[in-house]
């Protein structure tokens, strides 16, 4: 058992800086290698959280570096400090794995992932409190996060969080996974999205193991469900989702729900359902002004320890004006030309990464508000028809044309629009896009009348 070279370490840092910039983060300053044994590298980690993003976001980027810098086939893992004194030999003994007197650390409790079939979740050491930019359009939503991070099932029960895509629902959600996780290593949390939750409801009844089902929610401390829309239009589901809401909440268990709509807007939600959602706290969260993405960016920076001038920053936040997420794909954009050209970051640099030379702010996206006011007026046909369940030509033909305009311009999954038109999953998003399409190709005045619909968008996007 041997250490590694501390040049050798510095190398492999900086590999990765070339190499796969997105994923460093100025937390990897304490990360450390604890040895290398028969062509395993072990890296000591800060704690858990960090030691299982690692592993399962990181490994391989690590393996690459290791293996280039060492010239050797070398295999790398991730260990908290917790595990390394564990497998030190002592007095001559072989290493143990385990120690049976240990305390579990932060992160070791019983987990349920988010789209994963792991017993752990992951998450993500960037989705904390102390990395989450407040500002006038979520100050209410942290707030209440924070209240229920401190006082779980006794400050506001149920939590509704809900708001656009990448607005910071999940950042929120998995920041009160991490606190609760801080202060009780020991605490049952579940936390998974709505479709992983009637996934598992639905092999639960095939296979017969509804028992086993109720109790892995019913009994969990922290209940926490991402996209909760998603039991629109799901009967079934929606039934034993009311009888395990109605468990918790009589056990003081705390519930943290988000969602793209109110409570009152998911379409084809029983009104039960919706009377409990509306219960507890509500919390909306918008899109963020100016000021707050300039905040944002730079938070985004700090957590990369990347040197970016304050006039990008204002650029940045400026061209991008939807959401955190795009706010991220464009700094890694910008990030990678930089490392490409071996440069630095500067405004001229931005500007071309971006494709964003000679005009300034890009126009807000056209919505899927805007796309079914087009529509429903085209066709002379209500939004809560598109929404129904009714299958009559006359309300499929608008429906899927909504689906396939909502595809064409806006930024959302399919899972997404389908769980606007009436909780549909992502496959009746694809029929209706291929009907389209193919209606297009059969039918040159069908094609002219979905033309005169993008046209209309296009103008209502340049007059926004």
């Amino acid at each position: 058992m041997a250490k590694l070279d501390s040049a050798h370490w510095r190398d492999i840092l900086q590999f990765l800086q070339h190499r796969h910039a997105p994923i460093c983060r100025h937390w990897f300053e304490e990360l450390h290698p604890a040895d290398i044994d028969a062509g395993l590298l072990r890296i000591r980690t800060p704690n858990q959280l960090h030691c299982n993003y690692l592993q399962q976001r990181c490994r391989q980027q690590f393996i690459e570096a290791a293996q280039a810098v060492t010239g050797a086939l070398v295999a790398v893992r991730f260990v908290t400090a917790h595990e390394d004194r564990d497998h030190a030999p002592r007095h001559g003994k072989a290493p143990s794995n385990r120690n049976a007197d240990a305390m579990p650390v932060a992160g070791q409790s019983r987990l349920i992932p988010v789209d994963s079939d792991d017993d752990q979740i992951l998450l993500s050491p960037d989705y904390s409190f102390d990395n989450f930019v407040t500002g006038p359009e979520n100050r209410l939503a942290h707030a209440a996060a924070v209240a229920v991070a401190n006082q779980p099932g006794a400050a506001y029960n149920p939590l509704f969080i809900h708001g656009g895509v990448g607005l910071g629902k999940t950042h929120l959600l998995q920041a009160i996974c991490q606190s609760l996780l801080q202060q009780n290593p020991h605490a049952n949390i579940c936390y998974l999205s709505c479709d992983a939750f009637v996934n598992q409801f639905l092999d639960s009844v095939q296979r017969g193991e509804m028992a086993n089902f109720r109790h892995r929610y019913r009994d969990a401390d922290l209940l926490l469900l991402d996209d909760i829309h998603f039991l629109a239009n799901r009967e079934r589901t929606q039934e034993e989702f009311f009888h395990t809401f109605n468990a918790l909440f009589q056990a003081k268990r705390q519930i943290v729900l988000s969602s793209d709509s109110a409570p009152s807007e998911i379409p084809q939600l029983e009104e039960r359902l919706v009377s409990r959602f509306q219960s507890g706290m509500v919390a909306p969260i918008a899109k963020p002004s100016y000021e707050t993405r300039v905040a944002i960016v730079r938070a985004k920076v700090s957590l990369r320890d990347l040197v970016l001038p304050e006039e990008v920053s204002s650029f940045i936040a400026a061209r991008i004006d939807s959401n955190a997420r795009e706010l991220e794909g464009a700094i890694n954009t910008i990030q990678g030309s930089a490392v490409l050209q071996n440069v630095p970051v500067t405004l001229e640099l931005a500007r071309e990464a971006l494709g964003d030379a000679a005009i300034g702010p890009r126009h807000s996206q056209v919505t899927l508000h805007t796309i079914t006011d087009a529509v429903t007026a085209f066709y002379n046909v209500r939004l809560s028809d598109l929404q129904s369940k009714r299958r009559q030509k006359s309300i499929a033909a608008p429906r899927h044309l909504s689906m396939y305009l909502a595809r064409q311009h806006t930024p959302l999954s399919l899972e997404e629009i389908g769980g606007h038109f009436g909780g549909r999953d992502h496959t009746t998003v694809m029929h209706g896009v291929r009907v389209v399409k193919q209606r297009m190709a059969d039918d040159p005045t069908y094609a002219r009348h979905v033309d005169q619909l993008n046209a209309q968008l296009q103008q209502a996007l340049e007059t926004a």
